[in-house]
């Protein structure tokens, strides 16, 4: 009675469930040799996504055909298609990608089973690290090497697979000895192949060799990026007005570098080649640019822009290409504004050293007469010397000559007037862009040695800011080893040096297919914090310390 009288409430809340799930049984136990069965079992700490257990499962050597899984509560038999090959050590890996059903936590690790089909277990183990800003999950493909058979992750699935954990470790085991090519791929598809078009990647600084008498081969450590190898395409030219064309390309363009010569458009009707007066990047989406030109096109005309030499963020370059334009013959009206500033306007942590200032305007203008309009005072109305550097024709640069004073306030003027476009349309007022410099006495420093390096190899010295942060310094320790950062911004770094083999001053990550090794890299051992008029000295990097690839 008591019981059906009392108010039926919901459990009540608690904390939110953060443990990652854990293997807690196996069959087979790890190491069994003589294995003979046609399935394998895993419990688990709680239950799973089923899911993400078939996107977090590896077998190596890899088996032909699909495995079945069995569920029954939190655990699971797996089944295998056809017998297992003899003689021959299998490693079961279950990767990070595995997540609970409660709270989708993932594991915070990857597990590895080992077996052998015949009567001893191939022990050997390959380790290491990938360096990443989201580490976790990305796969460990490894290829024995035959002969000179070359590899090629674009065709050839791999023989053996592990997955990176939280912190981006990861362990290959049940290891033959020979030699072994190594390739950290984030496999978007997880089809096992490499795709250079989604997936980001590390090809090995070399070849992994592993001896008789070798357990292990550990520091085998990555660092990975993104190579788009498809040429950018023109996919349409849209005029907004009689002056403007919208040029859309299927992916970003590398605005920098574009100028009027690499477009031109022509009339069909007219049989008439117009060369645009101005190219600029605007406040469009990143995929599009705007053409300016004073030639009217009359709207029943059919005309057709080209574009040519045109360069994407990975350097892939196409050449001619062309698209239809939708013509207009709408008056153009705009006035070109400002529309945005770096550093923004009124900041007060501008540097006095090496600090630029750049204006983004909507439209395109005649730079010889907008550098009239232009300039460059302290409060005082003392004027500083100043180069200006065009990035395209409705962007420019201010770069000052000479040192700033440190806690200064300084204005630079832009009297719109000059900033005129094609139509003749303006502003006739003066845009006040106002900074304070920094005082210098909050920055830090790191010094210190190198230790064990090859001064032949052309070392790099990189700080490289955590966490999001973009920050990043770079030097080269003298013939002695030491290095000296200097007018640090505070922060949290990590520190790795580089090889740059081929003298280019960037970090190469190699190309899988054909075959080209990355440079070789050192990872210093934790993050450095780097606190505000706080000199860190004396550290030793020593790169004969096992963090290394």
């Amino acid at each position: 009675m008591l019981s059906n009288c009392a108010n039926q409430l919901p459990p009540g809340g608690g904390d939110v469930d953060k443990t990652p799930p854990q293997i807690t049984e196996v069959y087979p136990a790890n190491e069994t040799t003589n294995f003979s069965d046609d399935h394998i079992e895993f419990d688990f700490s709680e239950y799973v996504v089923k899911s993400s257990l078939t996107d977090a499962f590896f077998i190596s050597p890899s088996i032909e055909g699909k495995l079945e899984y069995s569920w029954t509560g939190k655990g699971v038999d797996i089944n295998f298609p056809a017998p297992l090959k003899k003689d021959v050590t299998y490693v079961i890996t279950i990767g990070t990608d595995l997540v609970d059903r409660n709270n989708r936590n993932r594991m915070k690790e990857s597990y590895t089973l080992t077996f052998s089909t015949g009567n001893k277990i191939d022990k050997r183990i390959i380790s290491g690290k990938v360096y990443n800003d989201k580490p976790d999950g990305i796969l460990i493909f490894a290829y024995k090497k035959d002969g000179e058979k070359e590899i090629d992750p674009m065709a050839d699935k791999p023989e053996y697979i592990s997955q990176t954990g939280l912190d981006g470790s990861y362990k290959i085991a049940g290891l033959a000895a020979g030699t072994y090519r190594l390739f950290a791929i984030r496999d978007q598809f997880k089809d096992y192949l490499f795709q250079p078009s989604q997936d980001e990647y590390s090809a090995p600084s070399k070849d992994t060799k592993l001896a008789e008498s070798d357990s292990a081969a550990t520091g085998i450590n990555f660092m990975i990026t993104k190579r788009d190898t498809i040429p950018p395409r023109l996919l349409s030219a849209t005029m907004t007005d009689r002056n403007h064309i919208i040029a859309e390309f299927s992916k970003q363009i590398d605005s920098t570098i574009i100028s009027k010569n690499n477009f031109y458009i022509y009339d069909s009707t007219a049989q008439n080649k117009i060369i645009p007066d101005y190219v600029f990047k605007g406040t469009l989406k990143p995929t599009e640019i705007v053409l300016a030109l004073k030639t009217e096109i009359p709207v029943q005309n059919d005309a057709f822009l080209f574009a040519d030499n045109l360069k994407d963020e990975y350097g892939n370059i196409f050449k001619e290409d062309v698209s239809r334009m939708t013509i207009s013959d709408r008056e153009d009206t705009s006035k070109p504004g400002i529309i945005r500033t770096v550093p923004g306007n009124r900041v007060g942590n501008a540097d006095f050293i090496n600090q630029d200032f750049s204006f983004y305007f909507s439209d395109g203008f005649d730079s010889s007469v907008a550098k009239k309009g232009i300039t460059f005072t302290d409060t005082l109305g003392n004027s500083e010397k100043y180069n200006i550097k065009f990035l395209d024709d409705g962007t420019f640069t201010i770069i000052p000559l000479n040192p700033l004073g440190t806690n200064k306030d300084y204005r630079i003027k832009l009297d719109l007037s000059k900033f005129v476009d094609l139509s003749g349309n303006h502003f006739d007022t003066t845009f006040v862009y106002k900074f304070k410099t920094i005082s210098g006495i909050d920055f830090t420093g790191l010094s210190g040695n190198v230790l064990n390096y090859n001064k032949a190899e052309n070392p790099i010295l990189v700080l490289q800011g955590t966490g999001g942060r973009k920050m990043k310094y770079e030097l080269k320790p003298d013939n002695e080893g030491s290095f000296n950062f200097v007018r640090i911004v505070p922060g949290s770094y990590r520190l790795w040096l580089f090889y740059d083999v081929n003298a280019n001053d960037k970090y190469d990550y190699g190309w899988p297919f054909p075959y080209k090794p990355a440079e070789q890299f050192f990872y210093y051992g934790g993050e450095l914090n780097l606190k505000a008029r706080w000199t860190l000295t004396d550290l030793k990097f020593d790169l004969g310390a096992k963090d290394k690839n």
